[in-house]
């Protein structure tokens, strides 16, 4: 690294182990060394951490162009932290320059720090799969979803377990397109905690050019542009203090399921028909369950006999925990840090309980679900029926609200309780959903169909393809799209060189030509283009076929980055083999 770049790099540590720090040596933009790598400062470094390191980053300030301290770096850390290696297995040493070739300093290091941390965690994963698979005598090669909805296969992914950030929404949007079979659609995807939208145009979902955003970072992992939001089946409903109703974004159990799984639950939610329809009857209706284990962390008595009651007698409405220890407010025996910890969990009126009551989904207790709708809703002075109403009208504005925003690339203001305040761009959207205005319409039309996937999606999305003015694209199996987008993607391979100028004083001298570890020069364009684009495009069409693409097909293209530069970048695409032969 460049010293002098060190503010800039430490949120990449969030990312990786706490051992992080930089050594000096660097290259100048042409890719030419101006200083050697310290090599004792970095074998010193090391002494400290090496027999701790489960993978190591590393990721110089213009290694696309010249990656030979990356490379020197690699060697050296290989050969310290092997020696200090018990177990004998190999060190994972992750390149930046392997990952992105774009001068993208800050990202790149992000990138190759977030892959190195995940690097163990997936290759376990693929490791136990591959078990599983050779159990039941599946002989298929195993194969695995990047964020940009194409395929890689599992021994491509293990080297590189960053390219499969928001892998998820990008199958269901392939999925969906493959069920629909629509060239141009918006896929919105409704799942219990989440729901996604993304575009599908040409036949392709759309990817994101500034890289995946993770943790509110960006990296240089190209991903589909898919858009969440906390919104989905299992979203607690609660009340703001306007009054209004909300939606998310945090996910709960389900009383239905809670009061399924726990008779007692059941029993208590039933006789909440003979209390008052109160403010603290939210409370009784929120229940709190043991999830794992006391912290590691000291806690005080008050918490510790809160978790002893959670361990010994089960789930607890929150309102009966607060009344046994005499307290007001979960803060009092540290409640909100155990729920952030993953020690406590939550149940609580959800849309999927209200779907009880309307009958449109109910595997579970309906009766528990009915009486808690109806207590909450009398608060607000909604019979059971309007409250469902409700919460049906509320998801659907949202989705529209976020769809719009996520397509037009500019944030919808905030509802506000007053509507004098609004501006225009809220009131815009707002009266198109409500076209309340006496003199103006303005209706938003969406130039595309709407594809519908996930369990829920028959239910809510037909009044959002209402309110956008255009159809909705329900296609067979579309509950389970995530699964068959997965089957139906392509297995893509992408190579990528970059040509750049040589300068001597100013005065344009030639052109080098970076593919992969190999730097070359060419005194004339053309010939750097010619060579470039032939280099990658075996390389593409190699590692298409190492991932066990059928008949892969190459695609160039020559892209100006700067003065006198060029990205050339070949994508092979194929279909995967579904068999060892």
């Amino acid at each position: 690294y460049d010293p002098e770049l060190i503010r800039q790099f430490n949120f990449a540590s969030r990312f990786a182990t706490p051992h992080h720090f930089f050594v000096p040596g660097g290259h100048d933009l042409q890719g030419n060394r101006q200083a050697p790598l310290d090599e004792e400062d970095l074998k010193g470094r090391l002494k400290s951490v090496r027999s701790r390191v489960e993978a190591v980053a590393i990721s110089g300030y213009f290694s696309p162009l010249n990656p030979a301290h990356e490379e020197q770096a690699a060697s050296i850390v290989t050969n310290e932290v092997s020696r200090a290696r018990s177990d004998g297995r190999r060190l994972p040493v992750v390149l930046g320059h392997q990952l992105s070739t774009r001068l993208g300093s800050i990202k790149r290091a992000t990138t190759a720090s977030l892959n190195a941390s995940l690097l163990p965690l997936l290759q376990d994963f693929i490791v136990s799969v591959s078990d599983a698979m050779e159990q039941r005598g599946l002989e298929s090669p195993l194969m695995v979803v990047r964020g940009d909805g194409t395929l890689m296969s599992a021994a491509v992914a293990e080297g590189r377990p960053v390219e499969t950030v928001h892998s998820g929404p990008a199958a269901s949007a392939v999925g969906g397109h493959f069920l629909a079979s629509v060239d141009r659609a918006l896929v919105i995807d409704i799942g219990g905690t989440t729901t996604d939208i993304a575009v599908v145009d040409d036949g392709r979902v759309q990817v994101t050019e500034e890289g995946a955003t993770v943790g509110g970072f960006r990296t240089a992992v190209q991903a589909a542009g898919v858009h969440s939001i906390g919104l989905g089946g299992d979203s607690h409903l609660t009340f703001d203090r306007e009054d209004r109703l909300v939606i998310g974004p945090a996910r709960v159990v389900p009383l239905a399921n809670l009061a399924d799984n726990y008779p007692r639950v059941s029993h208590e939610l039933r006789g909440l028909r003979h209390k008052r329809p109160t403010e603290n009857i939210l409370n009784w209706t929120e229940y709190w369950f043991l999830m794992r284990e006391r912290p590691s962390t000291r806690v005080d008595t008050r918490t510790m006999e809160v978790l002893k009651v959670l361990r010994d007698e089960g789930p607890q409405a929150v309102k009966a925990l607060l009344d046994r220890f005499g307290l007001m407010h979960p803060l009092q025996f540290g409640g909100q840090r155990l729920l952030e910890q993953g020690i406590i969990g939550r149940a609580g009126l959800t849309p999927t309980d209200l779907l009880h009551v309307s009958g449109e989904y109910a595997p579970w207790d309906v009766e528990a679900a009915r009486v808690a709708a109806e207590k909450i809703g009398r608060l607000r002075g909604w019979d059971v029926g309007e409250f469902v109403k409700r919460v049906k009208e509320r998801i659907a504005e949202r989705i529209v609200s976020e769809a719009v925003g996520f397509l037009t690339k500019r944030p919808i203001p905030p509802e506000l309780p007053h509507p004098g305040g609004r501006v225009l761009g809220r009131w815009l959207l707002d009266n198109s959903l409500s076209d309340a205005d006496p003199y103006l319409e303005t209706p938003i039309r969406l130039r595309m169909p709407i594809i519908g996937i996930g369990a829920p999606a028959g239910i809510f999305l037909p009044r959002v393809a209402e309110l956008l003015h255009t159809d909705l694209i329900l296609p067979d199996h579309y509950p389970v799209a995530n699964a068959v987008g997965a089957v139906a993607a392509s297995v893509v391979a992408q190579a990528e060189a970059r040509i750049y100028p040589h300068l001597d004083d100013l005065r344009l001298v030639g052109y080098y030509v970076q593919w992969a570890d190999e730097r070359k020069m060419f005194s004339k364009l053309e010939p750097a283009l010619d060579y470039a684009k032939a280099t990658t495009q075996q390389g593409a069409l190699a590692a298409a076929r190492e991932s066990s693409a059928v008949d892969p097909q190459a695609t160039v293209d020559v892209i100006p980055d700067g003065a006198d530069s060029y990205r050339v970048v070949t994508r092979a695409i194929g279909n995967p083999r579904l068999g060892n032969s």
